[in-house]
């Protein structure tokens, strides 16, 4: 069978690479080694595979979830073959990790290889008033992929403050300890204001992630 559709749409990228982009909208994952990956964002997969949901590994992270519903739905894949992840026509990226960590907005996650350490992390207050009380932090060696709604941006937090909006922080380095900037004004009140009432403030040694989105997009199990 022929079709013009077969020469304008994307086709499998073969690689020994356990991770690839196949467009700047899909990640190709090959296995052997398990992965997590946030519930939905699966999009495909080829090959025998076993998906299960994984609890949360400590009371910690227990409460916490109880509390905000993250972090609680994560899946471990297994099996033999490739997945495909994808999240609502996003762009996606890997980040490499050696030894080191990274935190991630829990709506930008898609996978990780589940050699990694990751925990549930907190921005506390501003994680209350910003919308989203915790994050995940993953750390050690491996691979994770993460989804931005539009093409991504790096800001380098050391050499001056940086204040991102809640919405828009895909993910940063985990030596940054994120602060909340409060712009409100009396104005925000009687529709005068700018919308923007609250930014994450990041200042020191390391990056921080933007999407060009203030979209509110679905969180890990939202």
């Amino acid at each position: 069978m022929r079709s013009p559709i077969f020469d304008q749409v994307n086709h499998e990228k073969q690689s020994a690479q356990r991770w690839t982009l196949q467009s700047d909208k899909m990640l190709r994952v090959g296995f052997g080694p398990e992965a997590l990956a946030a519930k939905g964002a699966m999009v495909a997969y080829q090959g025998q595979f076993d998906f299960a949901h994984e609890s949360s590994g400590s009371m910690s992270n227990f409460l916490k979830k109880a509390v905000t519903s993250e972090g609680g739905q994560l899946m471990r894949v297994r099996g033999q073959g490739e997945v495909f992840f994808a999240r609502s026509n996003s762009n996606v990226f890997t980040i490499d990790l050696e030894g080191d960590s990274i935190t991630i907005n829990t709506s930008s996650l898609l996978a990780f290889d589940a050699s990694l350490d990751w925990r549930i992390t907190s921005i506390g207050n501003a994680g209350m008033l910003a919308g989203g009380l915790f994050n995940l932090t993953v750390s050690g060696h491996g691979t994770v992929g993460i989804s931005s709604d539009g093409p991504p941006m790096i800001l380098d937090c050391s050499v001056q403050p940086t204040f991102v909006d809640p919405q828009a922080a895909v993910c940063w380095s985990s030596t940054l300890t994120p602060g909340l900037k409060n712009d409100f004004k009396l104005g925000s009140l009687i529709g005068r204001g700018s919308g923007e009432s609250f930014q994450l403030a990041f200042h020191g040694p390391g990056f921080v992630v933007v999407q060009p989105s203030e979209g509110v997009a679905a969180g890990v199990g939202r």
